[in-house]
């Protein structure tokens, strides 16, 4: 037994409380099953008779409520134990699992996806994310922090490929078993509730606060912003412009435009999104080397711009292969600013507002992602099925030279 933790221990930089370990594993399952359900979602919902349009709309409604949720944490979460908010968190993602794997009408699914943590984009956009990132910057500092926040985004990024690659199990149990199609993929939202109560047991010895179980630092309790207000708001409209961006090609999105396009199975769909997050998973190990040459701020934008062109001309390829590989390049590096966003909103505010900065630079991504699906959705509805990949280019670019604009004489902490 403490061979095998010591093994896991190797999962966290040097100089890192230990009690992050536990937030790690929970990742990386979270991503796991958020990866096979980005690629599934889609292909259940038009299984039991929705609509693209229809598809869109439970996309737009699982951001919306991850939103809403995290907008509480960040305006009201500081009065309650944060561990206690992560284990309703974990049980809320089982409660989802159940209510997929048992409804299939429109209004019923459209209220879970509401309430509950389903999310179909290649990202956290979760109520756990303001709360794990509070805690995990908490547990180092300096440039360890921005290491610490790269192992997170790469074992998220590497799960959630696997889970992509698992996307291809519901054809299996079709193949060489008794299961039929639909019920093959509810059971995967079965799975997806078990993962989160293996979630919840991860969660289970968590202490109250941030800090509380490093040696060396005194817990802290979160606390609403307050010195750090104006440089928050500014990120968070950034950060909504990118989200809105991003929510035009979210993976069940993508999925979708792979299967309709180019007539993808969900095999390959799923085999795709493994080496797309594999490729990101790598950007995301390699950024915060890069970071520590050039800076947080410039590693964000220098690396998402070339990703950005990358997208477009993906949405205008004249081929398979060549959109193949356009998306390849792009995966490469688009996911390179995610540790080194979340390291530098960390380190512009005080440790006690880290859970409401992570909140509400959060939210706004989340909102602004949460219309997007909806508005891809219509687009395929009428046929132009590539225009959510065009718009989502152009304004992931404008997003980033106007980042680049308003905070590079900011030169912050880390940066």
């Amino acid at each position: 037994m403490p061979r095998s933790r010591s093994g896991l221990m190797r999962l966290l930089p040097s100089g890192v409380d230990p009690g992050a370990l536990p937030l790690l594993i929970a990742r990386g399952l979270r991503a796991f099953a958020d990866g096979y359900m980005a690629v599934l979602l889609p292909a259940y919902l038009l299984s039991i008779g929705l609509g693209t349009l229809e598809v869109g709309i439970v996309s737009t409604a699982t951001m919306l409520g991850s939103a809403l949720a995290t907008l509480a944490v960040g305006a009201w979460g500081y009065r309650f134990a944060a561990g206690r908010l992560l284990r309703g968190a974990a049980l809320l993602m089982a409660a989802t699992g159940i209510g997929f794997a048992g409804l299939s009408s429109f209004w019923p699914l459209l209220v879970v996806a509401l309430v509950g943590t389903l999310n179909p984009s290649s990202g956290d956009v979760s109520v756990f994310l303001p709360l794990e990132h509070a805690r995990l910057a908490g547990a180092a500092q300096g440039h360890a922090r921005t290491a610490l926040f790269a192992r997170y985004s790469l074992l998220g990024a590497l799960c959630a490929a696997l889970g992509a690659l698992a996307a291809a199990v519901p054809d299996w149990l079709v193949r060489h078993t008794g299961f039929g199609r639909l019920d093959a993929l509810r059971g995967m939202f079965v799975v997806y509730a078990a993962i989160g109560l293996a979630v919840f047991w991860l969660y289970r010895n968590l202490p109250a606060h941030s800090g509380a179980g490093s040696a060396d630092s005194l817990p802290v309790a979160p606390a609403p912003l307050g010195p750090s207000r104006r440089v928050v708001m500014r990120l968070a409209a950034l950060f909504s412009v990118d989200a809105f961006a991003g929510g035009l090609t979210v993976n069940a999105l993508m999925s979708l435009w792979l299967l309709e396009r180019f007539g993808f199975s969900l095999t390959q769909a799923g085999v795709f999104f493994f080496w797309t997050g594999l490729l990101g998973a790598a950007s995301q190990l390699a950024a915060p080397v890069v970071a520590q040459r050039i800076g947080l701020l410039n590693t964000m934008v220098f690396t998402h711009l070339p990703a950005n062109v990358c997208l477009v001309l993906a949405a205008l390829a004249p081929s398979l292969p060549v959109a193949l590989g356009l998306l390849m390049i792009r995966s490469s590096l688009s996911s390179m600013d995610v540790p080194t966003r979340t390291a530098y909103v960390m380190a512009v505010v005080t440790p006690a507002e880290r859970s409401a900065a992570a909140s509400f630079t959060a939210v706004p991504r989340s909102l602004a992602a949460a219309i997007s699906p909806t508005i891809s959705g219509a687009l395929f509805a009428a046929g132009w099925i590539s225009l959510p990949l065009i718009a989502c280019g152009l304004l992931k670019i404008t997003y980033d030279l106007a980042l680049w604009r308003a905070m590079r004489r900011d030169r912050l902490e880390g940066d």
